[in-house]
């Protein structure tokens, strides 16, 4: 594969550091801030601010309104909460009946080994 090994080109801008400050010559660190934030809190904000607007006309078109988003969600989880502990309900009696045979064996043959190795 032919690369490009053209040196005059500059690195990208995102390569985490921002360019050298003219006064030291070396490359400027992000603060922590704009590193959680994924850039100068300004301009995430008017990204988020867009995005609001965006996503909240989307749901209007909907009729979607973020209470009844939450209970629909709730809903949704409750119905699969209540799918999966009645199949746990039967899962868990088949581990029952298996258990009152299988642990009393294991222990018997776990007190002969240990009679045996003395």
């Amino acid at each position: 594969m032919i690369g490009d090994h053209d040196t005059r080109r500059r690195p990208p801008l995102d390569s985490g550091a921002y360019p050298a400050d003219p006064r030291t010559s070396a490359p400027r660190r992000r603060s922590g801030l704009n590193r959680f934030l994924g850039g100068s809190p300004a301009v995430v904000f008017v990204k988020l601010l867009f995005l609001s607007v965006l996503v909240g006309a989307v749901m209007a078109m909907f009729g979607l309104t973020p209470g009844l988003l939450f209970w629909q969600l709730y809903d949704l989880a409750r119905s699969l909460i209540d799918l999966g502990l009645d199949t746990f309900h039967d899962f868990g009696r088949w581990i029952l009946a298996g258990a009152v045979v299988v642990v009393p064996i294991w222990f018997i043959a776990r007190l002969l080994t240990v009679s045996r190795e003395r």
